[in-house]
């Protein structure tokens, strides 16, 4: 994608609402906005649409947000750009969309910190049953233990050898603190009994990056952001932490096929927007978005990255979003995380 030009992105930025503060009241204490004041289903949308994705460029969320905004261009009949806010572990990206005008026009491309966060930070500014309509599921993914080449271990086995040798200062990076990579790499190190020394990054590319560059030893992230630098051999894949292997990664084996069945941990990704906008247009947008996403060079592409194609109604997505955000507590509070 072609840079933009530093008086764009001047104007780009002051256009964007300010971030707010993660100790603000619940979104949902807002003042509603009016029905009558939403473009008329038959116009709309009356002009561009913005996916708001919670990761730097480079993550699995952001490569989903990108393939998602190309993909409903066209349908849609306006221009759909994605917009990078990182930072406080995506709740910077969750209190802005919660906040934003339910009008259609901006939406969320949400994973699972969305329904951790809430039992992993003191203050949060949102709620994620109440502030947000959901639209589709899109994809899940597992999550994939890589490491530097550098680093001795070609297997689990050898990773956990290591990491009791180094005494809790082998590396482990994920895509943020919160982050599905972030406890996952918990419940890996209690399986395993090793302790490790978190690194959170913002977002699963900058991590892959490093940890390419060889500056931490290893990191736990969705498949679909390390995929390419494992096939091209830059950095090793120890496990996946799917019940299955990965048909993009067919000979790297499963944390559970390696002793520890029962062990998984898969990420969830889709599309939300605000609570309170119009249900003629979440129609429309789950019609699209499940159109335009089962189109094969879609699919296909997805697919090849890592990722599984998720079907569903909003009602579905709704129940899931539901159920996560119930089951994170408990395994919040028994991993120990905590992020004031």
């Amino acid at each position: 994608m072609r840079d933009l030009s530093r008086r764009r992105l001047l104007a780009l930025a002051a256009a964007l609402p300010a971030p707010l503060a993660l100790g603000a009241a619940p979104a949902a204490a807002r003042p509603a906005f009016a029905q009558g004041e939403a473009p008329a289903p038959g116009v709309w949308p009356d002009r561009s649409l913005r996916v708001i994705v919670p990761v730097a460029p480079g993550g699995s969320l952001d490569i989903l947000g990108r393939t998602a905004a190309k993909a409903l261009t066209g349908p849609l009949g306006q221009p759909v750009v994605v917009e990078n806010h990182t930072g406080a572990g995506s709740n910077i990206a969750f209190d802005l969309v919660a906040r934003a005008k339910p009008d259609g026009l901006t939406l969320l491309v949400g994973s699972d910190p969305l329904t951790i966060n809430p039992a992993l930070y003191a203050k949060i500014g949102f709620d994620p049953v109440r502030d947000f309509a959901p639209i589709a599921e899109l994809v899940r993914a597992p999550q994939v233990l890589v490491v530097k080449n550098a680093l001795e271990a070609k297997d689990l086995r050898e990773y956990r050898r290591l990491a009791l040798e180094a005494g809790g200062t082998t590396t482990l990076a994920s895509q943020g603190n919160g982050s599905i990579g972030h406890l996952g790499g918990i419940l890996l190190g209690q399986a395993l009994g090793i302790q490790t020394t978190h690194v959170p990054y913002r977002g699963g590319g900058p991590a892959v990056v490093d940890l390419v560059a060889g500056h931490i030893d290893s990191l736990l992230v969705t498949l679909p952001a390390a995929i390419e630098f494992i096939r091209e051999g830059r950095i090793r894949a120890l496990a996946v932490t799917g019940a299955e292997r990965s048909p993009a990664l067919p000979n790297v084996p499963t944390v559970a096929e390696l002793g520890h069945p029962g062990f998984e941990v898969v990420t969830w990704q889709g599309l939300l927007a605000p609570a309170g906008t119009p249900e003629p247009i979440l129609t429309r947008l789950h019609a699209e978005t499940r159109t335009a996403m089962a189109k094969p060079e879609v699919a296909d592409n997805l697919r090849a990255q890592g990722f599984e194609m998720a079907t569903g109604s909003r009602e579905e997505f709704a129940a899931l979003i539901r159920a996560e955000a119930a089951r994170w507590p408990a395994i919040v509070k028994a991993s120990g995380a905590r992020v004031d």
